[in-house]
């Protein structure tokens, strides 16, 4: 059975638009969690949009770092690792969601009536959920030997080795 020539320029750009995807996602995430750093800072707590604003930015960098890292696999089927990773990240994106909404949704240390409120229990679950987020993308790497580029030794010309006398007689 011959192997089939690997289309690596697929690959390529699918690492290139997820780490594009990555980035616009980490200033969206950096907007909403500190908005201050473009000026924009109107209120001394972190209220509903903030919060809202920061999880958007959490998503497109999970999107984003989803197809950049599937442009490593570069259509190579996936271990189990992968497809765990894969929920990981899900699964800590949810984490990080009902943590920062928990005000929102009603379970949260402010009842609905009062302003929605980002605590210290809120922020350690969208800790939590961003370090269950970075080991799904640590599993979704592929091992070295997939995406490493083929090693051709430079070209010389064969040698031709010549046997000692005693070895040469044998062969006779």
């Amino acid at each position: 059975m011959t192997e089939k020539p690997r289309n690596t320029y697929n690959g390529e750009l699918r690492v290139r638009l997820g780490l594009i995807l990555t980035l616009v996602g980490f200033v969206i995430f950096l907007l909403g969690a500190d908005p201050g750093l473009f000026r924009l800072d109107r209120s001394p707590v972190t209220g509903f949009v903030q919060i809202a604003v920061f999880l958007i930015g959490l998503a497109i960098i999970c999107l984003g770092g989803y197809i950049c890292l599937n442009g490593l696999w570069n259509g190579d089927p996936k271990t189990i690792a992968a497809d765990i990773g894969l929920r990981l990240v899900t699964t800590g994106y949810v984490i990080a969601v009902f943590s920062g909404m928990a005000d929102v949704f009603g379970f949260g240390s402010q009842p609905l009536p009062q302003i929605p409120y980002f605590g210290i229990r809120q922020a350690t679950g969208v800790m939590i959920g961003e370090a269950v987020i970075a080991v799904g993308f640590l599993l979704l790497v592929p091992p070295r030997h997939r995406w490493a580029r083929p090693h051709h030794a430079p070209s010389t010309p064969e040698k031709t080795t010549e046997l000692p006398d005693h070895q040469q007689m044998m062969r006779e």
